[in-house]
């Protein structure tokens, strides 16, 4: 199943897809509130959408998949070509960051490279959303059974603010517009192995980022359970896995994000995203 929010910024609407594909609105099951962390169970025990009314016609913009979204966890150098490129030792525990909630926007929207900025980077990731409250979780299965559903992250990133300018990696990583999300959550269920999935990510039509969940250092479970001994997670949190190699850091040779650049982002089964680069 497919949750998904579609309309204008800031007056998206929840829909759903099921196995026919077509999408239907959700709002008469949330009994008309939006797709967020207190209605999420509500979305997830659906068993019977067919008789939801269909949306009209194509969805006319993909928002987030998720409104009041409470925190979004990132995890750094979390794949091995990733860590091999930047010249990084692999870590022996996740590296833990926080993003900003309202840094997310829609899969489509407009993303602003920050004043002064030289380095704004790009990278897909694997977002996790988590179901239920996670604490303390025993091992993997627990975790597992915390995970709602898989969405397409662009953790997008202004190098310099991270890694010249002192203190936290955080002052590169809130920018606004700074995470582009969707354009669906894909439930648990439909992603039987979360360790399985291609990313890939083109700049101008260019392919920079081309790899696999499988090069992840710390899986997707294993994530879950462990940032539940250091936080809880609640319903509706986000978690971005990592990325892999390809970003413009890695390479020398590699231009970083400019004005008027197109940046496309995919992630087996869990849609597309295209974002045109604008000012801030």
């Amino acid at each position: 199943m497919k949750l998904a929010r579609i309309g204008a910024p800031g007056a998206e609407r929840p829909v759903v897809s099921g196995a026919d594909g077509t999408w239907r609105e959700l709002a008469p099951l949330l009994g008309g509130a939006d797709l967020t962390p207190a209605t999420l169970a509500t979305a997830l025990a659906a068993t019977d959408t067919d008789a939801l009314p269909e949306v009209s016609g194509a969805p006319e913009r993909f928002g987030p998949p998720l409104a009041a979204i409470g925190k979004i966890v990132c995890i750094g150098l979390n794949y091995r070509q990733h860590a091999a490129e930047t010249g990084a030792e692999v870590p022996g525990e996740p590296i833990v960051f926080l993003k900003t909630p309202d840094t997310v926007v829609g899969p489509d929207d407009e993303v602003l490279i920050p004043r002064a900025s030289v380095r704004t980077d790009y990278e897909v990731e694997l977002a996790v959303v988590i179901g239920r409250e996670a604490r303390y979780l025993p091992d993997a299965a627990s975790a597992a059974a915390c995970v709602a559903g898989y969405a397409v992250s662009n953790d997008v990133s202004e190098r310099e603010f991270q890694l010249e300018r002192g203190g936290q990696w955080d002052k590169g990583k809130n920018c606004e517009t700074f995470n582009p999300l969707g354009p669906w959550l894909l439930t648990a269920d439909e992603v039987p192995d979360p360790q399985a999935l291609g990313l890939r990510l083109w700049v101008n039509g260019e392919l920079r980022q081309d790899g696999g969940t499988h090069d992840m250092i710390f899986g997707v479970h294993e994530i879950v359970r462990y940032l539940s001994h250091f936080m809880t997670l609640r319903p509706g949190d986000v978690i971005n896995t990592g990325t892999p190699a390809g970003v413009a850091l890695g390479s020398p040779d590699t231009p970083y994000l400019r004005p008027g650049d197109v940046m496309e982002v995919e992630i087996d089964g869990l849609g597309r995203q295209r974002q045109t680069l604008g000012k801030a």
